[in-house]
């Protein structure tokens, strides 16, 4: 294998031109002798030992980011995104990442062994929840890191998250702008912090329309089919004029359930709009109205924070929420007349 050495013969430079070359280092070098440094390099296919430059520079190039679990009967079509639009941004910024996993029970152990090892030289979080155990050790660590969503609001960090409140507010404010006004949600258990910024925006709609909000219009279940199915299922118990002839859902996933017992029963009128814009939903019968969270943004956002500071400067901004875009499409129409 080409070493530098072998490089310096051949351009007919010193092993300290040819470092100075190849690591770009700000001394100065004529332009012709840079050029015979990089025309060696390529002739005789000298590659970098980019790991040793790296420890040497006390930097690991690698960004960790723990891989999302999913159940067997699930699936995350957000954080598989998330995932690849961050590695895209990464590389765009000279660095890699470096996916992992942990145990439920043990999730700080990796990351203090990815801290310890020098293995990586930041973290990116997903799947933030209140009092998240991994911020708190990381902020107590002193380790870079920003996250993709929000947690304890006295807490701060630098996070890029999409506007939930935002998101559902438009949804509503479309349902409306349509003719409804018996708009109903399908929203996560209280514990969900995404659920509930998704929860305000509804609420706020509704008020700003005018709207009295009733108890009976918010189901809360599990992120799955079948949650949306129940709510329906139970809605379509009510007298026709008091039944929701809109129906905003807190995921795509519950979105398409609602739409499938639509179906089942025979209740092709209901407005459904749902949220993610996952792949699926241009594609279903009739296709979903939905939010579509900017992800690409977000990784972007994400890696430029990581990279300011690592660079010991503060991100600007340093917290940011970014809003979903109205995506509309044949599963919104006007309320139903009897």
């Amino acid at each position: 294998m080409p070493t530098i050495k072998d490089v310096a013969r051949e351009a007919g430079v010193s092993i300290a031109t040819v470092s100075y070359v190849i690591n770009n280092k700000d001394i100065p070098i004529r332009d012709d002798t840079r050029r015979l440094v990089w025309e060696a390099v390529e002739r005789i296919g000298y590659t970098p030992n980019v790991t040793a430059r790296n420890l040497k520079a006390s930097q690991s190039r690698l960004i960790g980011y723990a891989w999302h679990d999913v159940p067997p009967d699930e699936v995350n079509a957000v954080l598989d995104r998330f995932t690849y639009f961050t590695a895209q941004a990464a590389e765009e910024a000279g660095y890699h990442i470096l996916t992992f996993t942990h145990t439920q029970d043990n999730v700080l152990d990796v990351y203090s062994e990815l801290i310890r090892t020098r293995r990586v030289d930041a973290f990116v979080l997903a799947g933030t929840m209140i009092d998240d155990p991994r911020i708190e050790f990381l902020m107590a660590q002193g380790f870079p890191f920003a996250t993709f969503g929000r947690s304890n609001p006295a807490w701060d960090f630098p996070w890029v998250d999409t506007d939930g409140l935002r998101g559902s507010y438009d949804a509503v404010g479309h349902l409306v702008r349509l003719g409804h006004r018996r708009i109903a949600m399908i929203a996560w258990p209280e514990a969900s912090l995404a659920g509930e910024f998704r929860v305000r925006g509804y609420l706020q709609a509704l008020r700003a329309a005018g709207i009295p909000f009733r108890e009976s219009y918010l189901w809360r279940g599990s992120h799955s089919e079948q949650t949306g199915r129940d709510a329906l299922a139970y809605w379509s118990q009510m007298p026709f004029d008091e039944r929701p002839t809109g129906v905003i859902a807190v995921s795509d996933l519950a979105a398409i359930g609602v739409l499938n017992e639509a179906e089942a029963r025979g209740l092709g009128d209901v407005s459904v709009v749902g949220f993610d814009d996952v792949p699926l939903s241009q594609y279903l019968r009739p296709s979903l109205t939905t939010l579509r969270q900017p992800i690409p943004e977000i990784s972007r956002a994400l890696i430029h924070m990581l990279q300011a500071i690592l660079n010991g400067e503060t991100p600007d901004p340093y917290q940011v929420a970014l809003p979903p875009q109205l995506i509309i499409r044949a599963s919104t129409g006007a309320p139903p007349v009897k």
